[in-house]
């Protein structure tokens, strides 16, 4: 399979993009100064260590965790990214979840007080939750709207909702959602940002004829499998509408339960037939048939 690619820059959207980019020992420059710049920590990150991708439950039957970027500072406190493309209807329970594993881990045989390292969680999202913010912030408070805990903190960006054009940016971090946001359909790096030495740098790394031969194809696969599922979801959106179910304001509505009948029917691929996964799910034999076909 070759891709004919067209684009300079790689797209951050896709898994390989991201982990090229941001979750790599040679890029780590990087991720540290996004964190740097997102986070609101008192004593800044200078230095990373990429842990192992796959996090197992305590036995041999929960369910297993794989991060896109999972690192810890120098000072031992956790950091995982998760890059979200398509939407999903748990996704909050999800990075509840995941951060339960870094929790887990800190525990200690013998005696222990329980005391914990700072765990943070960020969320990149190719979709919108909740609001019309680009960041969303999470933390525990008491009834009082005071912090209870502050060893637990989740930042949400909703990247369809940074809408900032480049005479806006108006600081390092909105330097970095407009890379990430603009960087696929970029031909050379926008005069603003090329005064950024660090972000000049992040332009190159992403040049698709800089990456080896090797990675190349496994960036080809990857985008493949973005395009897709966004034919898929193409596909099936065209289909709901011709069977009269998407009408005006509904089909917003018809979206969402579409999303969420695909996201049931890649869950069931590995156990159920083609022809029961259509039946559960409402889907036509040829969405199905469609998801088999993604790598």
């Amino acid at each position: 399979m070759c891709m004919m690619i067209k684009n300079k820059y790689i797209d951050p959207f896709t898994d390989f993009g991201f982990k090229h980019i941001f979750g790599t020992e040679e890029n780590k420059r990087f991720l540290i100064s996004f964190l740097n710049d997102l986070l609101d920590i008192e004593d800044k990150i200078v230095d990373l260590e990429y842990r192992n991708l796959e996090k197992l439950g305590l036995n041999i039957v929960d369910r297993r965790a794989v991060f896109d970027v999972y690192c810890t500072d120098t000072s031992n406190n956790n950091f995982i990214v998760e890059l979200q493309r398509s939407k999903q209807k748990y996704f909050k329970d999800r990075s509840l979840y995941y951060t339960s594993f870094p929790i887990q881990q800190q525990s200690k045989k013998g005696d222990w007080n329980y005391r914990l390292k700072k765990i943070f969680f960020v969320g990149i999202l190719d979709f919108t939750l909740d609001d019309e913010n680009y960041l969303t912030e999470v933390q525990l408070k008491d009834g009082d709207n005071e912090v209870f805990y502050d060893k637990l903190k989740y930042y949400y960006l909703q990247m369809p909702n940074f809408k900032k054009q480049e005479k806006e940016l108006s600081n390092h971090l909105e330097y970095w959602l407009y890379y990430l946001n603009h960087l696929a359909d970029s031909q050379s790096i926008p005069e603003t940002l090329a005064e950024d030495d660090l972000i000049t740098d992040a332009f190159q790394v992403a040049e698709f004829l800089a990456l080896d031969e090797d990675e190349q194809f496994a960036y080809q696969l990857d985008l493949k499998a973005r395009l897709d599922y966004k034919n898929v979801m193409d596909y099936a959106r065209e289909e709901a509408k011709k069977e009269g179910k998407v009408e005006g304001k509904a089909e917003g509505k018809a979206e969402g339960k579409i999303e969420e009948k695909i996201e049931l029917a890649k869950n069931l691929l590995d156990i159920l037939d083609n022809e029961t996964i259509a039946d559960k799910t409402g889907l036509s034999i040829e969405t199905v048939k469609r998801l088999q076909q993604e790598p």
